[in-house]
């Protein structure tokens, strides 16, 4: 299938955005049929509204727990519930090595 450039307008701005050939590839490939209706900066604004701050916009919340391996105090990015081993860094790398 052939794909040519078309301008489209956002849908919450108002603003005139292109729908380039590559992205249009990039939507055939993840099987989406519709064209987008709002352009990148309010998609990403969109995304970040519903789904929270994007990893790229700040510090991820940290929670302290100790060690299960060699007890060393650490901060994991979830909140431990007790039900299972939490490990600092360096014994998780070692109990599962990257592949």
């Amino acid at each position: 299938m052939s794909f040519q450039e078309k301008s489209l307008q956002c849908l919450d701005c108002g603003a005139t955005f292109v729908f380039s050939t590559e992205d249009q590839e990039f939507f055939q490939s993840k099987g989406y049929t519709n064209e987008p209706k709002r352009c990148p900066e309010c998609r990403r604004a969109r995304k970040s509204e519903r789904f929270g701050s994007d990893s790229y916009s700040g510090p991820r919340e940290m929670f302290p727990a100790t060690c299960a391996e060699c007890g060393k105090s650490t901060e994991v990015p979830f909140q431990p519930r007790g039900d299972k081993p939490v490990y600092c860094s360096d014994c998780y790398r070692k109990i599962r090595p990257s592949r």
